[in-house]
C-alpha cells in the first residue's frame, strides 16, 4: 500500500476531522449557550433541552453531549491509528497503536489472568473514556466525570459484568456466597454487594468534582488577591487579575491532568479486580466439564441406539 497516496491522505484527514469535530461542536455549543457571569459559578451540567417521557422528562445536558463527543473522538482516533495497518509496521502511528495494545493486554493478563484476555479492549475503552472526559475541562467544557449520572452508568455496567461472572459458577453458589463465612452476615454481605457500584461511582465522581471546585475557588481567590496586592499601584492593573495567569495553570496539572488520569486508572483497576475476583473459575470449569460429559454421554447413547 502506498501510504503517500492522495486517497490515503484524504482518508487520514477525514478521520482526524471526525475526531476533532465532535469536540469543536461541543465547545461551540457551550459558547453559544453559556450565560456570562463574573461570579463563582459552581453548578451542575447545563441543561440544553428536555424530551418529554412517560415517567419523567429526559434531560439532555452538557455532560451527555460532551460524553458523546468524547466517544466519537475516541472512535475516529482509533480508526486513524489503525488506518493502513500492516503485518510489518510501516508508520509511527502503528507502532504507537501496537504499544498501547501491548500495554493493555499485559495489564489485563497481570490483573485478571489468561481467561479474561478478551477484556483488554473494554478496559482500554474505559480508561480512554474516563481520562479524556476528565481532560475535557481543559477546553472549558463540563467534564462528564463530574456528573454522577455518567459515572454511575459506568459503575452499573461494571456491576452487571461482576454479577454475570459470579453467576457462571451457578446460581446456588452465588446465593450461598451471601451467607459466608457465617449465615448471620447475610445482611452485611448484601449491603456490601450493593455498595460496589455506589463506591466506584462516588469515588470517581467525588475526586473529579472536588478538583473542579478547588480549581474554580483558587481562580477566584487569585483574582481577589490580584486586586488586593496590585490595585494600590493602579486600579487598571488590579483589574487585569494578573495572578490568575500561570499559577492556576500549574495547579491544573494536578487537579485536571494527573488526578483525571489517576482516577481513570483506578476505575479500570477496580473493574479488573472485581470482575476477576468474583469469578469462581474452579467451579465454572467443573460445571463445564460436567456439561460436556453429559453431552458426550447423550451422543454415545444415541450412537449405541442407532447401532
Amino acid at each position: 500500500m502506498n501510504t503517500k497516496s492522495r486517497r490515503f491522505k484524504a482518508v487520514d484527514m477525514l478521520l482526524l476531522a471526525g475526531a476533532l469535530l465532535p469536540i469543536l461542536g461541543a465547545i461551540a455549543l457551550k459558547v453559544l449557550t453559556a450565560v456570562p457571569s463574573t461570579e463563582i459559578n459552581i453548578t451542575g451540567a447545563q441543561i440544553y433541552f428536555t424530551i418529554p417521557m412517560p415517567l419523567q422528562p429526559l434531560l439532555i445536558t452538557e455532560a451527555q453531549v460532551v460524553s458523546a463527543a468524547v466517544i466519537l473522538a475516541i472512535l475516529f482516533l482509533c480508526l486513524y491509528m489503525t488506518h493502513g495497518i500492516a503485518v510489518v509496521p510501516n508508520s509511527k502511528r502503528q507502532l504507537v497503536a501496537e504499544w498501547i495494545v501491548e500495554k493493555c493486554n499485559n495489564m489485563v493478563h497481570t490483573n485478571m489472568g489468561e481467561y479474561f484476555k478478551g477484556f483488554a479492549p473494554f478496559i482500554a475503552g474505559i480508561m480512554a473514556l474516563s481520562a479524556l472526559s476528565s481532560l475535557s475541562s481543559l477546553l472549558g467544557l463540563f467534564p462528564p466525570t463530574s456528573d454522577i449520572n455518567i459515572v454511575a452508568g459506568w459503575a452499573i455496567l461494571v456491576f452487571g459484568l461482576i454479577t454475570y461472572y459470579k453467576l457462571k459458577g451457578g446460581v446456588w453458589l452465588y446465593a450461598k456466597s451471601f451467607a459466608e463465612p457465617v449465615p448471620f452476615l447475610l445482611p452485611m454481605n448484601i449491603i456490601s454487594e450493593a455498595a460496589t457500584p455506589v463506591s466506584m461511582s462516588f469515588r470517581h465522581y467525588g475526586n473529579i468534582l472536588s478538583g473542579s471546585i478547588i480549581s474554580a475557588l483558587l481562580a477566584a481567590a487569585f483574582a481577589g488577591l490580584s486586586n488586593l496586592l496590585l490595585g494600590w499601584i493602579s486600579p487598571f492593573i488590579g483589574n487585569l487579575e494578573l495572578l490568575r495567569i500561570g499559577i492556576p495553570a500549574v495547579l491544573s496539572l494536578y487537579f485536571d491532568i494527573f488526578s483525571g488520569g489517576l482516577q481513570a486508572f483506578i476505575f479500570a483497576t477496580l473493574t479488573m479486580m472485581y470482575v476477576s475476583g468474583g469469578f469462581p473459575q474452579s467451579e465454572f470449569e467443573a460445571r463445564k466439564a460436567k456439561r460436556e460429559a453429559k453431552k458426550k454421554a447423550k451422543q454415545e447413547a444415541k450412537l449405541a441406539k442407532a447401532a
